[in-house]
């Protein structure tokens, strides 16, 4: 028998009074899905998600009695969130599907838990807990832990019929949790249905993406993606450019200990067009702070390994430092990646190393003149304000920010004492 005994996030007191809690009156909980899965692969755990053969009514009329707080966040689906000493616990009553569109689902509520298990995804993310550590597998979930290896449970289909987001899941558990090959059925089910991801909203696609593109090395996923059709079918920006740089890119970020950025990944796998990166950014309806990262990094021209020092300075001012820095560690990653066996590629992938921390400890200065020291000399407010501290800025900047505000200002008065043009 499998245990999940003594490990502290299910010895926690916390967690043992919202088991004490289900568990009473003759009504059942269990932790299921990614906690347990996590927890059994060595991976680290964050949420816990319960399952309870109790009714939602149930559940929150017992919170209330023992003073925890509970919030029906889905509660026509079964799911309740109590909150404990400022925590959350999704706690989600047993159930089946009546009817399903792709997208939503009409459910009914049981007590039977397999057919709570029949209805998950796939069978390592079907397999739960009691509250002293026994591991329960209904669905032979437990040998596939074993080899990583990602199967829908039941017919993959049918799965992917009753949530067509369950294509994009099955390649993203795949980037985290898969090893060899994906599952054939689950892959060919995944290539049928992929022209069902436009019924989909577009916050989904991204998160899911988002994701996937977060795994430690995601380049075996995109390459299936890529294989099956359903790569083109959500991201078409890719088609004509690859994704080879992705695998490159993933060394570069293991050797140099870079923290994996999906947004860096996804630029590694479009070009950069600014217009194409707008519609990219409108269809899968990226923040604003993410849409501007990939149009500064569209803009920003690709900076050459030889590029002085106080020149990237002036880029940096000039189009952003986080574009700039995309630029360079994806020049970086390709340098690096080419450097195998070549010197003059090591020495580029240095001189790249150099540009990129130089990049990173930049600190945008502030022009020392504002418009206030303009009208200080008696020029009224209007364009010509305007364009005389753009002309002292480009004159600041192409002296490498050096000139202090003295010094402007003398060019300031200099510049003044001319007739307007």
């Amino acid at each position: 028998m499998t245990s999940l005994a003594g490990q502290n996030w299910l010895t926690d007191p916390v967690t043992q009074r919202v088991f004490a809690l289900l568990n009473a009156e003759g009504g059942e909980g269990r932790i299921v899905g990614g906690a347990v899965r996590n927890a059994l692969m060595g991976h680290p755990i964050s949420d816990l998600d319960f399952a309870t053969t109790n009714l939602p009514q149930v559940v929150i009329a017992r919170a209330k009695t023992a003073g925890i707080k509970a919030v029906p966040t889905g509660i026509d689906h079964g799911t309740v969130t109590l909150v404990v000493e400022g925590r959350p616990f999704e706690v989600t009553t047993l159930r089946r599907d009546v009817e399903t569109d792709g997208r939503r689902a009409t459910v009914a509520f049981g007590t039977d838990w397999q057919v709570d298990a029949d209805r998950r995804d796939f069978t390592i993310n079907a397999l739960y807990v009691t509250a002293d550590g026994t591991v329960i597998d209904l669905v032979d979930g437990l040998p596939d832990i074993e080899s990583r290896s990602l199967r829908f449970i039941g017919n993959a289909e049918a799965r992917i019929a009753e949530d067509y987001l369950r294509v994009l899941r099955f390649f993203r558990f795949f980037a985290w949790y898969g090893s060899g090959r994906p599952d054939a059925e689950g892959l060919k089910a995944a290539a049928r249905a992929r022209d069902r991801l436009a019924t989909l909203s577009a916050e989904r696609i991204w998160a899911e993406m988002k994701k996937l593109l977060s795994a430690p090395d995601p380049s075996r996923a995109l390459l299936w993606m890529r294989t099956s059709g359903v790569l083109g079918a959500v991201l078409p920006e890719s088609e004509k450019w690859g994704i080879d740089a992705v695998h490159g890119l993933v060394a570069t970020e293991q050797g140099l200990g870079w923290t994996p950025d999906p947004l860096l990944r996804l630029a590694a796998i479009v070009p950069p067009d600014v217009e194409r990166l707008a519609m990219l950014a409108r269809r899968w309806r990226l923040s604003n702070a993410e849409a501007e990262q990939l149009a500064q990094w569209a803009r920003v021209p690709e900076p050459s390994a030889d590029l002085a020092h106080t020149a990237l300075d002036r880029m940096l001012y000039r189009d952003g430092k986080s574009g700039m820095m995309m630029r360079l560690r994806l020049s970086l990653a390709s340098a690096r990646r080419a450097a195998e066996g070549s010197p003059e590629a090591m020495a580029k992938a240095a001189r790249l190393s150099a540009l990129l921390a130089r990049a990173e400890a930049f600190a945008r200065p502030v022009f020392p003149l504002t418009g206030g020291d303009v009208m200080a000399l008696g020029i009224s407010a209007g364009p010509r304000v305007g364009q005389l501290l753009h002309d002292l800025e480009a004159f600041w900047l192409e002296r490498n920010f050096a000139p202090d505000k003295a010094a402007l200002t003398a060019r300031l008065k200099d510049l003044a004492d001319k007739p307007a043009d």
